[in-house]
């Protein structure tokens, strides 16, 4: 991303070039633990070098003009500050709406308006949190601009709270915590129910990590994300009338063969399965990598890719296509990534099979499905920043 283009932007789209400041704030991936994140479970995602970029200034009335490089058509959204209500035909600018909704809320004094340009090269709709690096984005444009006391885990929870409470999408908080704690070369090992979290160093010489996007469309506000969430809160009930559990996370694998018949609804059955199996995975995994065993890395990846098909069934024929393209063609491991039904896949792969790889996957991908899949090969990058320039 050009940053003096990106600058000069600003100044074309709000005619001003006065106390202007950039920021960034990175799209993530989980490298494993899927649908684990509102079950009380361990995740280990990663920010990435992609992300939203974004130039914003203080205003001295009480408007907030929005505008994005992505949704250029829709030209610039306004609204005021005392004016934050939801509106359908704001559409991407209700979640930094949201964020300043939820900043207000929690007794932060934002009292004037402000102008903001976002430009992202997160692929819209494919399960890179390109939502949550725009929360992130917001909330530390918030804190810059009317110099809030506020650190990077309130703004985390901030944000999440502004995606299930304004958009209404009831998510966990991994996509917000990977892109507000994101730390370069490190993925984070996050016990989404105590928030207790650790940075584990990502060693991959010689292997690359490459994102597939499917490039089948998902809104996540539209998916069968909150009714996966519901079976789970069902099956969690049924074993809290014997086993003093908070989450299905607390349980190990053995405890829920012990008590699975417990729950007489197979598919509640088969979720509850996922979500034990797959947070078990992750401390696996961890092990591994902290091992120096990416080969067990990726047969884990693999496993949960398998685990997210068959028993919590979130992936569909075009995740399952790139997944079985990336094992037939010299994947270390390869699994779907976010929510699912769409988006992208994540997959290790050595660099010197990389582009054999990628042209390989996409021939079998565009025979089975009809259009290209695209493919990023993506690096670990820090967490949501200020960008310190100089023009």
């Amino acid at each position: 991303m050009n940053l003096n283009n990106l600058i000069d932007e600003f100044i074309k789209v709000f005619k001003t070039e006065k106390e202007i400041y950039l920021f960034f704030a990175p799209g993530r991936v989980n490298l494993i633990g899927e649908h684990t994140d509102y079950n009380g479970g361990h995740v280990f995602p990663c920010a990435l070098s992609l992300g939203t970029y974004a130039v914003a200034r203080k205003r001295d009335d009480l408007k907030i003009r929005l505008f994005s490089k992505n949704f250029e058509k829709m030209g610039i959204v306004e609204f005021d500050v005392y004016d934050l209500i939801y509106d359908n035909e704001h559409d991407w600018a209700n979640y930094p709406k949201g964020v300043v909704k939820t900043f207000k809320d929690m007794g932060f004094r934002i009292d004037t308006g402000f102008e903001v340009l976002f430009c992202g090269d997160i692929p819209n709709g494919a399960g890179l949190s390109s939502s949550a690096s725009i929360e992130l984005a917001m909330s530390i444009i918030l804190k810059v601009l009317f110099g809030l006391d506020v650190d990077m885990i309130e703004m985390v929870k901030m944000s999440q709270k502004a995606e299930n409470e304004f958009i209404g999408v009831n998510c966990g908080i991994m996509d917000q915590f990977a892109i507000g704690m994101g730390k370069k070369d490190h993925a984070i090992l996050l016990n989404t129910n105590t928030l207790k979290y650790e940075y584990v160093p990502v060693k991959l010489d010689g292997i690359s990590i490459v994102i597939a996007n499917t490039n089948k469309h998902r809104g996540l506000a539209d998916s069968k994300y909150n009714e996966r969430r519901s079976e789970c809160e069902r099956a969690l009930k049924i074993l809290q009338e014997k086993l003093k559990i908070t989450s299905l996370g607390d349980l190990s694998e053995e405890e829920f063969e012990k008590n699975k018949h417990l729950i007489r609804n197979e598919v509640e059955r088969k979720r509850a399965k996922h979500t034990v199996y797959e947070n078990r995975r992750v401390i696996k995994a961890v092990k591994a990598l902290n091992d120096g065993d990416i080969e067990l890395f990726g047969r884990l990846m693999n496993e949960s890719h398998i685990s997210l098909r068959d028993d919590y069934e979130v992936t569909g024929i075009e995740l399952d296509t790139l997944v079985s393209a990336a094992w037939e063609n010299g994947a270390i491991g390869s699994r779907m990534t976010g929510a699912g039904f769409g988006g992208c896949t994540v997959s290790l792969v050595y660099d010197n099979r990389l582009s054999e790889f990628i042209e390989r996957v996409g021939r079998e991908y565009e025979k089975k499905i009809g259009y290209k899949a695209d493919f990023y090969v993506v690096s670990i990058g820090d967490g949501a920043m200020q960008i310190q320039f100089e023009r």
